[in-house]
Formats: structure tokens, C-alpha cells, sequence
């Protein structure tokens, strides 16, 4: 009987534990959830999204702060425009010194005549040239680097401030000889100067873009040198190609490809601006 007695109660108490057992764990799994729900409402969306709930966006106007861009107040828009205003300011500085020295030798030489009430102004020179020439130093040498940036051609021959020293010179030069050097006629003077202007580019660019640019301004300059002649602004001696002189282009195009190359070095290491898109 004992025997029997003792089989009976383990058997009971194991069949009772059988059935306490399920309520327990399932009670146990539910407070951990709960406890789960709490933690994370405490934590913040971290703990969510590691149990695939989606993260809520802490960014204002719908964006998350991985997909918004530079602020519009942030530095590197104000250092792009402070260095374009810089390279403007230093490009104008050149185009006006180059204006009032060479400038200077044409009147000297009796090369170019201008108005006796206007030219006893800056170095004997009328008050209109050298800020013009300064702005369209400015015009010239920012456009050459951004033509270089849209064409995908990049400039890299002679990238180097003594080649640019050597540059300014030769066109200085150039604009001597055009003052200076007597030759029977202007058309000779013109294939000579022409054949400096040529072997400048050669030497100190070589390339499309520059090419192509040194004789758009060469064209343009030309075209507005004759209205400002043909209006009686000043004029030239001896003049041969309508009121000018025929030599005058290869003076616009050798000095387009000098402040070309000073702008490009200007904006050497400079990052480009940044796009909209």
C-alpha cells in the first residue's frame, strides 16, 4: 500500500505541474513583452527599428538628416563666391594696370589720337579705358576656367605662375612691336604681329577652348573698336583695315589668351560651384 500510495501522489503531482506549467511560461513571455513595449517607448526610435518598426523622421519638411544637403547658410557657398569675388577683383587689377601701360605707348607713338578735353585725365589717357579694359579682363579671365569646366578639357599645360610671368610678357612685347617696329607697310606689320600672336598660343596653351576663344574676342573687340571709332571716340593713324589699324585683332587675340591664362591659374584648386540637382 505504501508503494501504491507514493506511485499515485508523484503521479498527480506530476499531471498538476503539467497543467501549471503552459499558464506560467505563457505569463512569463507576455510580461516580457510588455516590458519589451515600455523599454522601447522609453529608448526612442533606436530600439524600434531593431525590431522592424519604422524609424519616425526627426528631420523637419519630411526629409531624414541623411538625404538633406548643405544648409543654404552653411560655409562653402560663402567660400565660393568670396573666392569668385577675389579672382574678379584681381583680374579687374590686372586688366587696368595692362590698360594704362600699354595704352600709354600707343599715345606716346602718336599710334592711337585721342581728344585733346579728354586725355589730360589718369597718365594721359582717357577715363573710360582703363575701367573698361579692367572689366573685360574680369569677363575674360572667369570665362576661359568655366568654358575649361564645361567642356570637360581641363587645362594642364605650363600650369605654373612663371609661365604666366613669361605670357604677360611676350604680350607686352607684342604690343611694343606694334608701336615700335616700322615696316614698309601695314600689311607686313599685321602677318608679323599675327605670327607672334599664333606662337604665343603655341607656347603658352595649345589649347581648343583657348584657340577658340582668343578669336571670338579678337572679332568682338574688333567689331566694337570700329563703332567706337567710326562715332568719333578717338582714332588711329594711318588706319587700313576701316578705322583701324589691321594689326589691332592680333593685339585683342594674343592679350585674350595672356588674361585667359592668368584666370586659369586663378582658379587653380578652387572647388567648383556646387549644382542644384
Amino acid at each position: 500500500m505504501p508503494r501504491l500510495h507514493d506511485h499515485f501522489w508523484s503521479c498527480s503531482c506530476a499531471h498538476s505541474a503539467r497543467r501549471r506549467g503552459p499558464p506560467r511560461a505563457s505569463a512569463a513571455g507576455l510580461a516580457a513583452k510588455v516590458g519589451e513595449m515600455i523599454s522601447a517607448s522609453v529608448s526612442g526610435p533606436s530600439l524600434l527599428a531593431t525590431h522592424g518598426v519604422p524609424d519616425a523622421d526627426p528631420a523637419p519638411g519630411g526629409r531624414s538628416a541623411s538625404m538633406s544637403g548643405p544648409e543654404p547658410g552653411g560655409p562653402y557657398p560663402n567660400t565660393w563666391h568670396h573666392r569668385l569675388v577675389q579672382r574678379s577683383l584681381v583680374l579687374f587689377s590686372v586688366g587696368v594696370v595692362l590698360a594704362l601701360v600699354l595704352n600709354l605707348l600707343q599715345i606716346q607713338r602718336n599710334v592711337t589720337l585721342f581728344p585733346e578735353e579728354v586725355i589730360a585725365t589718369i597718365f594721359s589717357s582717357a577715363w573710360w579705358v582703363p575701367p573698361c579694359c579692367g572689366t573685360a579682363a574680369a569677363v575674360v579671365g572667369l570665362l576661359y576656367p568655366c568654358i575649361d569646366s564645361h567642356l570637360g578639357e581641363p587645362h594642364k599645360f605650363k600650369r605654373e605662375w612663371a609661365s604666366v610671368m613669361r605670357c604677360i610678357a611676350v604680350f607686352v612685347g607684342i604690343n611694343h612691336a606694334s608701336a615700335k617696329l616700322d615696316f614698309a607697310n601695314n600689311v607686313q606689320l599685321s602677318l608679323t604681329l599675327a605670327a607672334l600672336s599664333l606662337g604665343l598660343w603655341w607656347t603658352f596653351d595649345r589649347s581648343r577652348s583657348g584657340l577658340g576663344l582668343g578669336i571670338t574676342i579678337a572679332f568682338l573687340a574688333t567689331l566694337i573698336t570700329q563703332f567706337l571709332v567710326y562715332n568719333g571716340v578717338y582714332q588711329y593713324t594711318s588706319p587700313d583695315f576701316l578705322y583701324i589699324r589691321s594689326w589691332l585683332p592680333c593685339i585683342f587675340f594674343s592679350g585674350g589668351v595672356t588674361v585667359g591664362n592668368i584666370g586659369r591659374q586663378l582658379a587653380m584648386g578652387v572647388p567648383e560651384k556646387p549644382h542644384s540637382d
